[in-house]
């Protein structure tokens, strides 16, 4: 296979890519098309469909190799399952696949073809092997079981920071647009490690989201505090 295309993202990092796609709405990015590939008659037509897959390789875990049981995060993080029961990156083929919202197809002044998007979570630099349309007549089954992960996971934590951090994060959305919702979204739904799950843990963690570094804590099991952003 090719590489047709990467991803730009705000996620810099593994850690606290939502685990699915469309969890986080304010996560917006760029699909930049690359080689022979860049080219607006491939994308001809694609804007009458409000949503894409996007088929694209886990470069960063592929030199890991895959296993035969992993420890899906919805079951806790500690019960093995399948992998191939699960969205795992550790596969045997490293390919992933996500729907997001197709927001403007727009070809800039080099004249490159561009893909905006939002729904993200999908790591910034990945390489796309293959886009297609979301066809809802076939691709949405509303009467399919899903196992373990029927529901969509809860963002039940609140998001709070002291004035001065507010004031930081205000001026950042004057670069990135929406990147005070973006951090909310990503932090309300619990980045840790999934058995640390509902369990009080006042270390230190950081995100990275574009260039920025968010420091932030538990100060209770219902609140994620932001202590520093730089």
């Amino acid at each position: 296979m090719n590489v047709i295309a990467r991803v730009e993202s705000p996620y810099t990092e593994k850690f606290a890519i939502p685990r699915q796609p469309g969890i986080v709405s304010s996560a917006k990015g760029k699909v930049h098309f690359c080689n022979e590939y860049n080219n607006a008659e491939l994308v001809r037509d694609l804007t009458q469909f409000t949503h894409v897959w996007i088929v694209f390789v886990f470069h960063q875990t592929q030199a890991q190799g895959w296993k035969s049981l992993v420890r899906p995060p919805r079951l806790g993080g500690n019960k093995k399952t399948g992998v191939l029961a699960t969205r795992s990156n550790f596969r045997p083929n490293p390919i992933g696949m996500s729907v997001v919202q197709l927001d403007d197809v727009t070809i800039e002044k080099n004249g490159d073809v561009v893909l905006e998007v939002s729904g993200l979570d999908i790591l910034d630099g990945t390489p796309v092997v293959d886009i297609k349309p979301y066809i809802p007549y076939c691709d949405a089954l509303h009467n399919a079981n899903a196992g373990f992960a029927q529901e969509s996971p809860l963002a039940n934590l609140s998001v709070i920071y002291a004035p001065s951090i507010e004031q930081r994060l205000t001026e950042i959305d004057k670069l990135h647009t929406g990147f005070s919702d973006l951090v909310s979204q990503v932090l309300s739904q619990d980045p840790r490690p999934a058995y640390k799950k509902n369990k009080l843990d006042t270390k230190v963690y950081g995100i990275s989201l574009y260039t920025f570094n968010i420091q932030w804590q538990l100060i209770d099991n219902n609140t994620i505090k932001i202590i520093a952003v730089s």
